[in-house]
Parts: structure tokens; sequence; C-alpha cells
């Protein structure tokens, strides 16, 4: 079964989820950012997966609209929703999940994954670096991927076929 892993990401850590689970899918898998995608005929697939990173409680525009866009198309397959983030309570992250995806999608999902996020000090602006260490109190790049969570995603993914 061909599977699309559509994912945005600011930082990488979602593109690095992405590109870990289009490896553990299958040699058909195909790891697209939504940003570089301009024309996707989705009949190509029987599973699409898509994710991207919450910042400031909110998922990247573009995955909002792709979800939209495709919707129809969307549930009539299997499809899978991962976000990363930083928020420690799984309840609230899974929260942040259904409020970023629309509820038909979150409804038919074989797999809902929260993947934990990272603060990369390196990779952020002045500005971004200024308000991680006024708002989460970090002062230094931190690492909270869950790659159980990840996993489990994998595994409820491949069990759907």
């Amino acid at each position: 079964m061909k599977t699309l892993i559509v994912y945005a990401s600011k930082h990488g850590c979602a593109k690095q989820a992405a590109e870990k689970l289009g490896e553990a899918m299958e040699k058909d898998a195909a790891v697209l950012d939504v940003r570089n995608v301009t024309r996707i005929d989705l009949d190509d697939y029987e599973k699409v997966i898509i994710g991207g990173s919450i910042r400031a409680g909110k998922i990247q525009g573009q995955i909002k609209s792709f979800a939209q866009k495709f919707m129809n198309q969307l549930l009539a397959k299997k499809i899978g929703l991962f976000i990363c983030h930083m928020e420690s309570d799984p309840e609230k992250a899974m929260q942040e999940l259904t409020a970023n995806f629309p509820q038909p999608l979150v409804d038919h999902a074989t797999a809902k994954g929260l993947f934990g996020g990272e603060f990369d000090m390196d990779k952020m602006n002045f500005i971004e670096r200024f308000i991680i260490r006024k708002v989460a109190h970090v002062t230094e790049s931190v690492s909270n991927i869950n790659e159980e969570n990840i996993e489990k995603f994998i595994a409820l993914m491949k069990d759907s076929e």
C-alpha cells in the first residue's frame, strides 16, 4: 500500500518525524514538505499521514489548508495525524492535535500521534530564542521526542493494511 506523508516544519522536528515514518512505513512511501507541494494526486495513495509542529498552540497554516482542500479524498483513505509539540500533559497535547485538524479527519484517523518536540536554539532567530526563554523558561536546546509514541503510531498505521 502506497503511503503519502505530508508535513510542515519550522526548525526540523516534524521533518525528522516524517522521515522516520517514511523509512518505517514502506519502500513506496513519499515524504513531502507541504510547502513544496504544487500538485498532488491523492488517488496514487492508500494511506496519507499529515503532521506538523505546534507553535503557540497552532499548526502551520499550510497543513490546515491541505487538510481542508483534500478533506473529501482524505476521508476515503486510511489516515494518520501527528503533531510535534512541547506540551508535557498528554491530555492537553491531544487537545492541541484535535484543535488543529478538521474534526472529521480527527474522527476518521487510524492513528493520532503526539511525538513530543524540540527547542533547537541554534535554529531559532533572536526573537524566537527570546520568547522561548521568557515563556518556556528554556535557555538551551532541549529535545523531548517521544520515540515510543512514534513506534506506536507506526504500528497502528501498519496494522491498518
